[in-house]
């Protein structure tokens, strides 16, 4: 909850705009909480708040309530729709009236959540969403007020025109026909591409932010967003509140790569979703293809944490929940139990099983991917295939008004009334008519009776995001007791159920003993009527009591509760991680460390530098002063100047450790007289340019690489893009210009037989980013810190100065020795130690720089402050250089 004051500061700080259609913030929801605003950071740019401050801040404002009893816990559920229904008194001439929308599964999982004890009272709900209606602009206070006080809603007022180009516009012609595999090859296959819509999409997500920013106790509130209307709303949402506790449940299906790099702004929405803490998915299908996704269009990779799936996206963790959705059981229990739901069911008996007819039931949107078409000609084909069946089945499609509109809605309408009259005409025989179209809504009551009466129900879509009708029909068909007197049903009568569903909708995977179709093959669903038709009654019990064990037990509130579980377990490390947001527009994103890791700043590095004497300079190569993206790999020649004012200071012993050939190094740093090289991971060392090379370990037989190279040679042939680099003690298997997805597989499996056939050997197999490498055993960038801290200690010195830069896993074990080697009385008691690496991300350095630029500067700087210090005088580091060359 904000207060007045706190949203007018939100607006001065992002500059004015208060967003939402310019009116003033919604009234306080009544809790005692006031949201601590400089405890969030980002809320107020350009504002430098320490976290100290922040607690400490924090611990002052809560004084006065420090005794008051603990807040509920808070979840403010987002969507395209309140669960709100909307109708003017009077005829449309009078205020308006609003009551809960039963159907909605919003409301559902707040009413089913009461049925789980850790969730009962604990927890309460606020809405944020748009309504059907349109609400005039003198009325938005109004309207608002009553909504917050009466339901705990927030309503976001859209103008129409916004709203058009937003939800029928980008939403239903671009971002759903995409996702439901549909590409935009032509303007009738979905809508191509317009800037324009998505720009109102941008626009209507950011007033979904500015409502939520007036209701949000950022600390302790957990966000849930819902589904492709608002998939860039995490993205405002972290902007403001670095520590935001948020979810995203993605409803529709999530396409495959191949499909989703066609659109234009993939990675907009790729980096928005990885802004949530939490994101799921109905299936490990649609996980999978959105984990695909990011590692092939942003290079991210995911891991099983204990059972979890997650991604490392700038230390934080992203986790993925895959679980579908449930039915509410109560609502669906309570409308059987009504009065006309018995009616009803008794009618429907009448009509069709006292003529020994069975119903087979369709209930579908009037869509195309709903494939009702698909469906009619299948069953055209169990008729003509399956005489026998004629005049006993009958077809009762239920067809509900599509939710969105065009050209593609009529012509579907179109084919499915021609198929309609063509099969009745065919088949049809006096008082008999195969195929029954219900085109009219329907209360829910009269659906749930057509449940309880049909002896199959159908769901052929051709892609669906989950579909609850098949879980609908399980309940109806399990019935009650008054339905049973209804059916002629004894009290210990098993029941029964059969489901023929497609295999590209959500439900799929959980629906175990249903027969499954490919919705496509005409004939395969044909075939798949007539067996559930001809199903042995044991067996269809069987199948209805499997089904209606999961139904039961995992509902609405079931799902809801282990989301919203999940997303505090997420969550729970949020106020131990220090963050920053970095990125502009859309491709924001926080980087969350640990606290004492900080940016290496080059004034601090240089004083450290200027009150030194014996001086350590470890700096790793590629990644750190080379691109690792760049197809020239040799330096630069101011590379090689800034390296050669650092080397020449005789206070300093100066190495580049690299992954490189001995002889490669030789050939770029020819000019380099009194730079330390260090090859092959530390395997060779060099101290000076006239010095012998020598090795860190002992030299090893190396026929194990004759056993090594035939293994990476097979693979080499079978992955395209994939090379082999054969070092003196090592080699290297890499795939970075292969399928990641392939490349990733090709080198999971490679790891596995390396080890296999390698185990016997002195050797390590290691994965490291896309590649694979075998080397001796003991070999490691650290070993080239221990060795010149051993030089140096050799001759009774002591370093008071180390500084060691890398970019990847490898230079971490040199910052693990640098930063121990203070304990093993390696340093000087007061020795500086800047362990150091490339990018805000997990590491065991202290600090980091951002970029190849920094880096350059903060070296430039190093040998700026050299050039002038320089002396001829021989000091005691090079006293010993002296004596050890």
């Amino acid at each position: 909850m904000v207060s007045r004051s706190y949203s007018n500061l939100l607006e001065l700080a992002a500059g004015g705009g208060g967003g939402g259609g310019g009116e003033g913030p919604l009234p306080s929801l009544g809790r005692r909480r006031i949201p601590r605003v400089v405890t969030a950071s980002g809320i107020v740019p350009d504002l430098d708040y320490s976290d100290d401050d922040a607690a400490s801040a924090a611990s002052s404002s809560d004084h006065s309530s420090a005794h008051s009893h603990a807040p509920r816990e808070r979840a403010i559920i987002v969507a395209n729709q309140l669960p709100i229904r909307a109708s003017r008194r009077g005829g449309g001439g009078g205020g308006w009236e609003f009551s809960w929308d039963e159907d909605s599964l919003l409301l559902q999982l707040r009413d089913s959540l009461r049925a789980h004890a850790d969730r009962a009272d604990d927890m309460e709900f606020v809405y944020v969403g748009g309504l059907r209606d349109d609400v005039p602009a003198a009325e938005h206070d109004e309207v608002a007020h009553h909504l917050l006080e009466g339901f705990r809603c927030v309503p976001t007022f859209l103008p129409a025109d916004l709203r058009s180009r937003f939800y029928h516009g980008f939403c239903k012609q671009q971002l759903w026909p995409l996702f439901h595999y549909m590409l935009p090859l032509s303007p009738e296959l979905g809508g191509r591409f317009d800037r324009a819509l998505w720009q109102a999409y941008v626009s209507v997500n950011k007033i979904f932010a500015d409502k939520i920013l007036e209701v949000i106790s950022p600390d302790e509130d957990y966000v849930w967003v819902h589904d492709y209307h608002l998939m860039i709303l995490p993205t405002f949402l972290r902007k403001r509140f670095n520590r935001v506790k948020l979810g995203f449940f993605l409803h529709s299906p999530f396409p495959s790569s191949e499909i989703y790099k066609t659109l234009p702004v993939r990675e907009e929405l790729l980096r928005s979703l990885l802004n949530a803490d939490l994101i799921g998915f109905h299936t490990f299908d649609y996980a999978r293809h959105f984990l695909s996704c990011c590692g092939r269009m942003l290079g991210l990779k995911y891991e099983s944490q204990r059972g979890y799936i997650a991604l490392e996206y700038y230390g934080r963790t992203v986790t993925i929940k895959i679980l579908p959705v449930g039915v509410h059981l109560e609502q669906l229990r309570s409308v059987l139990n009504l009065p006309e739901t018995g009616v009803k069911v008794a009618e429907l008996l009448k009509q069709f099983c006292d003529q020994n007819r069975l119903m087979l039931l369709g209930v579908d949107d009037m869509d195309i991917f709903k494939g009702i078409s698909l469906k009619l000609l299948a069953f055209e084909q169990l008729l003509m295939q399956h005489p026998e069946w004629r005049g006993r089945v009958v077809l009762v499609q239920i067809a509900n008004p599509a939710r969105g509109r065009g050209k593609d809605v009529k012509e579907v309408q179109d084919e499915s009334y021609a198929m309609v009259r063509r099969i009745n005409e065919a088949f049809g025989q006096p008082g008999y008519q195969p195929v029954i179209l219900i085109d009219r809504p329907l209360q829910f009551y009269e659906r749930m009776a057509y449940y309880v009466v049909a002896e199959c129900c159908l769901v052929t879509a051709v892609r669906d995001g989950m579909n609850l009708i098949p879980y609908e029909y399980v309940i109806a068909r399990q019935g009650n007791e008054k339905l049973d007197g209804i059916l002629g049903l004894g009290p210990s009568a098993r029941k029964k159920s059969m489901l023929v569903v497609s295999e590209f909708i959500g439900c799929s995977p959980s629906l175990s003993g249903a027969i499954r179709v490919n919705p496509w093959n005409i004939d395969a669903v044909a075939d798949a009527m007539d067996s559930a038709l001809e199903m042995p009654e044991g067996e269809k019990v069987l199948r209805h009591e499997k089904h209606h064990k999961y139904v039961s037990t995992h509902d609405v509130g079931y799902w809801a509760n282990s989301f919203l579980q999940d997303l505090e377990r997420t969550c729970l490390d949020h106020s131990r991680r220090r963050c920053w947001g970095i990125g502009f527009g859309l491709r924001f994103r926080v980087v969350a460390l640990d606290p004492n890791f900080k940016k290496l700043a080059v004034e601090h590095l240089v004083s450290a530098y200027r009150r030194t004497t014996t001086r350590i300079i470890l700096l790793d190569y590629d990644g750190t002063l080379m691109p690792q993206t760049s197809f020239g790999k040799s330096p630069s020649s101011k590379t090689i100047d800034m390296l050669n004012s650092l080397s020449r200071d005789q206070n300093n012993m100066v190495f580049l450790v690299s992954t490189k050939k001995r002889s490669t190094l030789e050939e770029w740093f020819s000019s380099c007289d009194n730079l330390g090289l260090a090859a092959e991971h530390g395997y060779f060392l060099r101290l000076k340019r006239d010095a012998e090379w020598e090795t860190c370990v002992p030299v090893t037989d190396r026929s194990w690489k004759q056993i090594a190279e035939p293994v990476m040679k097979t693979y080499t042939e079978t992955t395209d893009g994939s090379t082999i680099e054969d070092k003196e003690t090592a080699i290297v298997w890499s795939y970075e210009d292969a399928d990641p997805d392939f490349g990733s597989c090709q080198a999971k499996e490679l790891h596995d037989h390396l080890e296999s056939v390698l185990a016997n050997e002195p050797v390590t197999v290691k994965a490291g980013l896309n590649h694979v490498e075998v080397k001796p055993q003991g070999v490691s960038k650290g070993l080239v810190a221990k060795r010149l801290l051993s030089i140096i200690r050799e001759n009774s010195l002591l370093p008071d100065f180390v500084l060691c830069i890398g970019d990847d896993r490898s230079d971490e074990d040199m910052f693990e020795v640098i930063t121990t080697a203070a304990q093993d009385n390696c340093l000087s008691p007061d020795a500086e130690v800047f362990a150091c690496t490339v990018g805000r991300k997990p590491s065991k350095a202290k600090y980091y720089l951002d970029d190849l630029a920094d880096i350059v500067r903060l070296i430039q700087g190093l040998a700026n402050v050299s050039d002038e210090m320089h002396s001829t005088m021989p000091t005691p580091v090079d006293a010993a250089d002296t004596a050890l060359r």
